[in-house]
């Protein structure tokens, strides 16, 4: 076939596998669509009958895509195969087993409203006897958290008390697994299942009746799964079931872009648990990427080096691929001034993407693209700083500050005792919200409008009443001062980590915090600039930079990335209370390592400086190296190396460079600290100077502004390219004199 003499030789041997199970280890832009299209061809021509062949995609946009470019390769009137995702898999199963009788039919629940409705009453059954939980675990949040935990038992095929006592759910959900069977109990009374049953109720059949298991096996020669990283447990017991022991398995996919553990996806499952379940395989790597240069390749390889549970497999970048630039940076400014340069050299605005490790993140960017005109567009429009009710209400709070007269606005009022939240349902708000108003008291302790309020709800909204009467006398205060003061005054942090039901999103909705209370201090004194700011409307415009989660871009690509929010404690994401364990921080680097490779021509990892620590996930990338290395390929093979090139992992950039023939000789680079080299005489601890060039493990090249203290072990102050000013203690920190002064 013409297509097949245009694939690289991994690819063709992907193609061309000829019997048994493959495992096909795929690296970002590895063209593993075009292989895949090229394998179902290859088994067409080879006489396998189409209605013999399943392909499995991950969503319905990738199943289209596939789809459309099947239909355009294949020879006209070419009968083809069936395509699904795994939900239309299940709803095809589902449907036949409820005609054979072995389930009993069952409406779809198809809109968010019909899953809260039946899981508000799963939880007042729940908590039938404990009415003072009930009104906590109705907060919306706490039903998205409850909604996750039972597609989560689902996804996972594990008791709902097994599950809840190995996970982290958060305050105030003891109740999931039991609110669990209430669920299913209810589901089953009303004739209704949910999108995680397409799958679950199938398979509990199927595994529990040997004749059901036999009658739906045996239709299958072929099965190919799309992303198999990122598959379920109940998933891949189903695709056995189906596959039975005659059909022969390819999964396609890689562990290093495994970020769905959250919702039971596990790197085992590409790494061990397919032979394990399938059997013996072949192995096939795909290693060349199609996105993006050398540069970029090896930076890839350096941040995902770190974790344990990976393929031992480098990222190639095709030899025609673009020279990806790579860059630090920052601050907004360095994200508006990358942009601006972007325009200057002809180029659109929607070929760029900012990245965030979470949607707080992107606040500060907004507000920055905001002021200066940039236009944008948001991946989900209800993540529009404005459109957030706490931004809301903070912008409201400090509008009372101008304007005394919002104390008579009954729908100010309800908003601003309702967020953050009070724990009051809210039809009571809006009864106290109007009484407020119209009386400006406070209602005595009887009041009627008080009943069925808790006595600590009582207080907590007592105590808002008096901050809303207390701002208008502080109006001269800064936007900064007004907003710490109302933050601390309506406990925010902790009312949102009560609120929230997963510790993440509690953690970022503090974050939230903490980058408006930043943002307000570059307004200086003018709040009513900062709160037109908050309340600028503003609209998604298709010409504008995309910004979105690294969750949210996985599978896409762009010329320009910029990844923004690259801190410590943001990026990998853990607090003092939710520290990073090591299975944590692999998902992390796999994250990061999926967010670096969307580029292709252009990429910059941007940290916020002032008290933020650049990320490790940065120095992780050893991308100055990275350039240096991708410099001298992309020269003339013919150029001679009078010296080695010094790298902080010379194994890695060894084999990186063997796997083109490159004779460029590699050395490490100064493996030692200043520490050792002083405990071993070979430095002495004063060997400072004010101008003296050195590098940093984690904030990168800098100049020492300051020398002081014990000459022996003395306080530096340095000035950091890319991180600002900071000040260490010589010999504790992870840092390296380079040669030369600049003064």
């Amino acid at each position: 076939m013409h297509l097949i003499r245009q694939l690289t030789h991994e690819q063709r041997a992907v193609v061309e596998h000829e019997s048994g199970h493959a495992r096909v280890a795929a690296v970002a832009g590895a063209g593993k669509t075009t292989t895949m299209v090229a394998r179902v061809l290859h088994l067409l021509a080879r006489g396998t009958p189409p209605e013999r062949i399943l392909v499995l995609m991950f969503n319905r946009s990738a199943r289209e895509d596939f789809q459309a470019r099947l239909a355009a390769m294949a020879s006209p009137g070419q009968a083809l195969p069936d395509v699904r995702t795994f939900h239309s898999l299940g709803h095809r199963l589902t449907r036949s087993l409820t005609r054979w009788g072995a389930l009993s039919p069952r409406q779809l629940l198809t809109a968010d409203w019909q899953v809260e409705r039946l899981l508000r009453q799963a939880t007042l059954l729940a908590l039938a006897e404990d009415p003072d939980a009930r009104e906590t675990a109705l907060e919306a949040e706490r039903l998205e958290a409850l909604a996750n935990f039972c597609a989560l038992v689902k996804a996972e095929m594990v008791a709902p008390a097994a599950l809840y006592a190995r996970l982290d759910f958060g305050e105030a959900t003891e109740h999931f697994p039991v609110t669990f069977a209430y669920a299913e109990r209810l589901l089953a009374d009303q004739g209704l299942m949910g999108f995680a049953d397409l799958l679950y109720r199938p398979l509990l059949a199927l595994e529990g009746d040997a004749r059901l298991h036999a009658r739906v096996q045996g239709f299958l020669d072929q099965v190919i799964i799309d992303e198999y990283q990122d598959i379920n447990v109940a998933q891949q017991r189903l695709l056995a079931v189906l596959a039975g022991r005659d059909a022969e398995v390819m999964a396609v996919g890689d562990a290093n872009q495994c970020i769905y553990e959250w919702r039971g996806a596990h790197p085992e499952t590409m790494l061990q648990r397919f032979t394990e379940t399938f059997g013996e395989a072949r192995d096939y790597p795909l290693s060349t990427t199609f996105r993006h240069g050398h540069a970029l390749a090896l930076a890839a390889n350096h941040a995902i080096e770190a974790n344990q549970r990976r393929p031992d497999q480098l990222c190639l970048a095709a030899p025609d691929n673009p020279a990806t630039r790579l860059a630090v940076g920052q601050g907004a400014g360095t994200l508006l001034e990358t942009l601006a340069h972007w325009q200057s050299e002809g180029r659109r605005l929607d070929e760029a993407a900012v990245l965030v490790r979470s949607w707080a993140l992107s606040v500060p960017l907004q507000l920055a693209m905001l002021r200066a005109g940039v236009p944008f567009r948001l991946a989900r429009e209800d993540r529009f700083v404005f459109r957030l009710p706490l931004v809301q209400a903070l912008a409201g709070y400090l509008q009372l500050a101008l304007d005394a007269g919002r104390l008579r606005d009954p729908e100010q009022l309800q908003l601003l005792l309702s967020q953050p939240t009070s724990f009051v349902a809210r039809e009571r708000l809006a009864a106290l919200a109007e009484r407020l108003a119209e009386t400006q008291h406070w209602p005595e302790r009887h009041d009627a409008v008080l009943a069925g309020i808790k006595p600590f709800q009582r207080r907590t909204l007592k105590r808002r009443w008096a901050l809303l009467c207390e701002l208008p006398r502080l109006a001269a205060w800064s936007p900064s001062r007004l907003l710490q003061h109302v933050v601390e005054a309506v406990e925010a942090e902790k009312v949102l980590k009560r609120a929230a039901a997963r510790r993440d999103k509690g953690e970022e909705d503090v974050r939230l915090l903490d980058v408006l209370i930043e943002e307000a201090v570059q307004l200086g004194t003018d709040t009513a600039a900062f709160i037109e700011l908050l309340r600028r409307p503003v609209e998604n415009r298709a010409d504008g930079v995309l910004i979105t989660t690294v969750h949210g871009a996985k599978g896409l690509e762009w010329p320009l990335v910029l990844l923004a929010g690259t801190n410590e404690e943001d990026f990998p994401h853990y607090s003092r209370d939710n520290p990073l364990s090591a299975q944590r921080l692999e998902e992390e680097r796999r994250l990061f390592y999926v967010a670096i490779t969307r580029a292709r021509e252009r990429l910059v990892m941007v940290h916020d400086g002032g008290s933020h620590r650049p990320s490790r996930f940065i120095a992780e990338t050893a991308w100055e190296d990275c350039l240096a290395v991708g410099a001298c390929l992309a020269g003339s093979p013919d150029d001679g190396y009078a010296t080695p090139l010094a790298v902080s992992s010379p194994d890695l950039v060894g084999r990186y460079l063997s796997a083109f023939g490159s004779a460029l000789p590699v050395t490490a680079a100064a493996p030692e600290g200043i520490s050792e080299r002083v405990a071993e005489g070979r430095m002495p601890g004063g060997n400072f100077r004010v101008g003296q060039r050195l590098r940093h493990a984690v904030f990168g090249e800098g100049k020492v502004g300051l020398v002081e203290g014990d000459p022996a072990n003395p306080v530096i102050e340095v000035h950091f390219d890319h991180a600002g000013r900071r000040r260490l203690i010589a010999s504790l920190a992870p840092i390296e004199l380079l040669a030369g002064v600049s003064t």
